[in-house]
């Protein structure tokens, strides 16, 4: 099935939701460079989340490449990750004061843009594709 037009399709869109994850984590580390450069103080909370949002996109590629050659594994953790990223990302942006107001856009559009990888991993065609696996005998 990984070979079905819908599936490809659907690998088609987690990737280029992916790569704009990665437009908006480097737009992110490069407001944070330009802002430095021209003296504004930018907090920490901005280097540390700017950095490990754009290091957890780059696992999720790799989870998307496993999954892609039909590794269930990789599926459901990129399903998991999916569901749970924009959940923490909105929730953190809802503490006052923790990050200037333009990373709270950008941890917006990450949740939109990780809602809409959710979005396609959990369509019939894609759960069909990757039904759990039976489970084995612990003898």
């Amino acid at each position: 099935m990984l070979a079905h037009p819908d599936i490809v399709r659907s690998f088609r869109w987690i990737r280029w939701l992916l790569v704009a994850e990665t437009v908006v984590g480097l737009t992110a580390v490069l407001v944070a460079v330009l802002l430095t450069r021209a003296g504004q103080d930018v907090p920490w909370a901005v280097w540390f989340r700017a950095t490990v949002v754009l290091l957890i996109t780059l696992t999720l590629y790799v989870f998307a490449w496993r999954a892609q050659l039909g590794y269930y594994w990789a599926y459901q953790r990129l399903r998991l990750f999916s569901r749970v990223f924009p959940i923490v990302t909105l929730v953190i942006a809802a503490i006052p004061g923790l990050y200037p107001f333009w990373m709270v856009i950008e941890q917006i559009v990450f949740s939109v843009l990780m809602v809409g990888i959710g979005d396609v991993l959990t369509s019939d065609h894609m759960r069909r594709t990757f039904p759990k696996p039976a489970r084995r005998d612990a003898r």
